[in-house]
This record gives structure tokens, sequence and C-alpha cells, in this order.
């Protein structure tokens, strides 16, 4: 590298079974090298062969997330961005598509000089590569080199999909030194039948499939149910070859946020700076000092995740409600918002057909059940989605949230259907609805957007951070939604959309109350915010705020939502303190 500094890299490999949390032990380990005061950075492997995550089904694979650079990718990312509180880019999510097709592509304007292409050393020397360069790309607000790099290797040991990135980083410890590689091996240690005694009997297995391929484990992070019994550290540090001391025990907390708490007190911070000699690097004490402190005020979001808080219940009318990581990072950007106003969230998940006038038929009892969630909520957050399935169950939310005073925030689709639902019932467009449902439809009030792509539909969208510019209006100027937002005149969002508000009944939109208060800032005619008068919160944005909520620093929209529905908007918005009780004020 130029600069001469070399990153040291910490491989989170998963053995057993797939979903065992190689993601948040990943980032809570992030998170606690972080509070070290040193650099940290990461990346997702994931052994598919799609370019991206972009047209997967969230029901299938959980949440796409979405970048500042505009790529799709696994939602882990999103945990990365959360916990380390950096940002990061679509070459910090490799997959098998990106991989092959960069070595195809190199082939064919023959820069392998006519040589034989094979997995190995060709795909293996991509892979490696790739961590490399991307490893060593400044993430922070620093702009320092990443002190460490956490590479999560998705899939389980084993799997054909991910043998080329497993023999790749057996090549990549050799090539940057034993000093600056470790592994950390996730593992499953169940408790099976009656008796209830914890078996090791898989973890000594898959640890043996990792040695078999090249590979030794530094640490073991054990996934169980209840902390390790008396002497199953020893059993697993004796058959997997590491001292007791780098087994640790992942056991289920009271919620994830007590993960990096929970390593920490088993001394996962010690392992390490022996393992990679963290010591012996240089740290300003600037950046020490603000590790000092981002611990102090993790553990007391922790803390207050755990105590006994009053309860908002926020119903969230989706169509992929059977899957949670569906919307996991709306749950997340909830859970921030609710525990930096001193408040547990409770979510009631209502699938949007639920509400349809046809379920009613079908199935009354998940009809009754679904308005009967909607209607006990303090507040309705309608987020995004795409194909017609559950749009009508949508707008009746919008429109049951908008005639009760009840708050109401919605996000891309969310914003569409409220438009539907307040052109049709408050300005007399009947037959309103959306171009992406009904082509022909006489007032369309939802409409494809010129530029994008009809045909192919991977990363087409209108994608990543793009500027939003309050109105100089004075509805604009005194909405909720700005002041929320500290009053700055432009924010920075990402998106994710192909269709808009139709720019020609905006005018007789807002003439009934409904105002935009929030543009693009390119043109000035794409809406991007809306918020109702004489409501006590209904806004919605055709952004998706929830990419860039962090514990600490909660989304403005979500923080309204949760501010609203707890009967404190009024009072925060005022300038009064809403952590006086609290002995730790968070950063907000």
């Amino acid at each position: 590298m130029a600069s001469g500094k070399q990153t040291k890299y910490i491989i989170v490999s998963g053995g057993v079974i797939s979903g065992i949390g190689k993601g948040i032990i990943a980032s809570s380990t992030g998170l606690l090298l972080k509070t070290l005061g040193l650099t940290v950075t990461s990346i997702k492997i994931d052994p598919y062969l799609n370019i991206d995550a972009g047209t997967l089904s969230p029901l299938d694979h959980g949440e796409v997330f979405v970048l500042d650079d505009g790529g799709e990718v696994d939602l882990d990312l999103g945990n990365y961005e959360r916990y380390l509180n950096t940002t990061l880019s679509r070459d910090n999510n490799i997959t098998t598509g990106k991989i092959y097709r960069e070595v195809i592509e190199k082939e064919r304007r023959g820069d392998y000089l006519g040589k034989t292409v094979q997995v190995v050393p060709h795909i293996t020397n991509a892979i490696q590569d790739w961590v490399e360069r991307v490893g060593s790309v400044p993430t922070s607000e620093h702009g320092r080199i990443p002190d460490v790099c956490i590479v999560e290797l998705g899939g389980t040991v084993g799997d054909i999909e991910s043998a080329p990135f497993i023999e790749a980083m057996r090549q990549f410890q050799f090539r940057v030194g034993h000093d600056n590689f470790c592994l950390i091996h996730v593992s499953l240690v169940p408790v099976v039948g009656a008796v209830g005694e914890q078996k090791t009997k898989p973890t000594q297995a898959s640890v043996r499939d990792l040695r078999g391929l090249g590979l030794a484990p530094d640490l073991v992070a054990c996934r169980s149910q209840h902390p390790l019994e008396k002497g199953i550290r020893e059993k697993l540090g004796m058959f997997c070859q590491v001292s007791p001391n780098q087994v640790f025990s992942v056991h289920d907390c009271e919620s994830l946020y007590h993960i990096p708490i929970l390593l920490q007190e088993q001394g996962i911070i010690d392992v390490l700076t022996d393992r990679l000699k963290l010591g012996k690097l240089s740290i300003p004490a600037e950046i020490v000092n603000e590790g000092k402190s981002l611990w102090v005020q993790w553990g007391e979001f922790a803390r207050r995740r755990a105590h006994s808080l009053d309860q908002t219940t926020i119903a969230i009318v989706g169509k992929y409600t059977n899957l949670a990581d569906s919307y996991i990072s709306v749950v997340k950007a909830l859970e921030h918002a609710a525990l930096n106003v001193n408040r547990q969230v409770k979510i009631n998940w209502v699938e949007a057909s639920d509400l349809e006038e046809s379920s009613m038929h079908s199935d009354p009892l998940k009809y009754h059940e679904a308005w009967q969630h909607l209607c006990a909520a303090d507040g309705i957050l309608v987020p995004g989605g795409f194909g017609e399935r559950g749009v009508e169950g949508k707008v009746l939310a919008a429109k049951w949230a908008r005639e009760h005073s009840l708050p109401y925030l919605g996000i891309c689709l969310g914003l569409q259907v409220a438009v539907i639902e307040f052109a049709r019932n408050v300005c007399g467009m009947t037959d309103a609805h959306s171009a992406e449902f009904r082509e022909e439809c006489k007032t369309p009030a939802v409409v494809f957007m010129p530029e994008i792509d009809r045909t192919t539909m991977g990363g087409t969208m209108r994608l990543g951070s793009r500027p939003t510019k309050f109105q100089d209006t004075e509805f604009a100027r005194t909405s909720k939604i700005k002041k929320l937002y500290g009053g700055v005149d432009e924010v920075h969002e990402r998106h994710r959309h192909r269709y808009e508000v139709n720019p020609e009944i905006v005018e007789e939109l807002e003439a009934n109350g409904l105002r935009f208060v929030g543009r693009d800032a390119e043109t000035g005619e794409r809406m991007e915010i809306f918020e109702l008068a004489n409501h006590p919160y209904y806004v919605a944005a055709q952004y998706h705020p929830e990419y860039l909520t962090r514990p600490l620093s909660p989304s403005p929209p979500f923080l309204g939502l949760l501010l609203a529905a707890s009967g404190q908007l009024d009072a925060y918005l005022a300038g009064e303190d809403l952590a006086r009780n609290t002995d730790i004020k968070l950063m907000l």
C-alpha cells in the first residue's frame, strides 16, 4: 500500500447451520475495536451468483439494504453501518457473481495472456485482491486507512458455493502475515433431548471441517440458548485446539445490543489485542477518547433496552410481514428512536392484504385481527414494497391514520399510497391510482419516472443518496419534519424507487392541505416529503430514512413518529429535555 500501513483482517466464518448470527458477532467485534479508538471497516462475502441483492425477494433473503452509492446489498451491511457508524460502498459486498464477472471480463480483454483461467489461482486471487483493496479504503470521518477490516464469510463451512472463498482466505493468511490475520469461527452448541445437556460435537465437527480446508480458528464463538455450562469451554478448547479463554459463549441476551457487552466481559478485546498485536498501533489521543465515550454511550443505550420503560405501540402495515428481516432496518429505526426518547416500542405486525374487504369474506378472523392491531396502535408506519398485493390495505391504513388523527409515517410506497388515498377521498379523484398497478388509470396519482429503464430490472431504479431541499414556504419553514431535521435547508437520504408522485396533481393536493415540504434538489419537480396540515404527525418520504438510522443518532422521521405516538412531540419541538430522568443522556 502507498501509505505503508498494513490493515489487519478478522475473518468471521460460520458452521453447523446458516443464520447463526455471524453478522451480529462481526458487528459487535467491530464496535468493541472502535471503543479502543481503532478505525474499522467491514466486508460481507455472499457466495450466491447474483451480482447484488437487488433482485432478491425480501421473503427469501431478507431486506435489501441500499448504500450511499446506490449499491443494493445484503442486510448485514446495514448492521455494520449501524454498529460502526460508518458509510460503506457497494464494493464492501462481494458476491460470487461480482468475482466471476470481473475475472471473465479480464479474460475477454486478454489480461491473462492466453493462460487457462481457473478457480485457483484466478478466482482466488481476484477475491484476495478485492478484500485487500477494499480493506484499505478510508471510511471514517477522520480519513484514516482502517486499522482493522472485518470480513464476514457468508454461508456455512462445507458449502460448495463458499469453497473458493475459503480457499482464498487460506491463501490470504500468508499474504498479509500471521499478526495481521485472525479467524473467528461461529458455531452452534445445541441442547438435545430431555436431559438438557449442551452438545459440543457439532462445533467439533465444524472446526474439523474448517481445519481440513486449511484454516484454523483463533477464536470460537458458541451460539447457545443459555451460557456455556461448566466444563464445556475447556472441552471445546481441547478438541478445537484453542485455549479455553479463546472460546466465547454467545448466548441469548435481553437484546442484540448486549452482545458487545457480553463479548467484552469475556475478554475478547484482550484476546484480539494479543493475537493481532493491536497495542503496537499508533492512535491519536482524540480518537481514543472518542472510543471511550462511545462505550459509555453504548452501555447506556443497552441499559435502556433492558430497562422497563413506558411502551409505545406502532403498527407496521406491510406485505412481507411473515419474515421480520424483510423490514429489519425499519425495526431498528423504531428501536433507536424509541430508546432515545425513553420508550420501548412494541410492533403490531399487520399484513396489508388482511385489511382489505376481500379478506373479510375469505378469512374473517384474519381480517378482524388485522383491524384490531391497527386500531390498538399509537402510530402507523407503512413501509416500502413492490407489486399490487396489499396496496389497497395500505391505502386503508393511511386513511385510518388521517381521519383519526393518528401519527403516521409513510416510506416510499407508504408515501404513494397516502397520496392515492388523499386524492381519492379529499380531492375527489375517485379513480386515482398508481401507474405501477393500473397502467391505463384515468387519474394516475403516481407515475413511472421517465429516466428509468423499463426492461432491465437489476440496478436500474433511482438508487442511493440524493439531496432533498426543503421548500421556501411559510408552512415548510415551520413544519414538524424540518424541525426534526434540525432546521437544515437540505438533507441527503437514500432512495430506491421507480415511481413518483404525479407532478400534475401536486397543486390540487397542496390546496387541500397535503403540503410537499421537500422536493428533489436537482429539478425541484420530484416530490420527496409531505406533511399534512392540521394533523399531529402525518408525514411521508419518498426516500428510505431507515437506512441511515444509528443507535445513538436516530432517523428524524422515525423520531417524530415515536415522539408523536408517545405524546412527546410538542415538548421536544419546544426544546424540552426528554432525558432528564436518566443517569446518562444520549447524543440526542
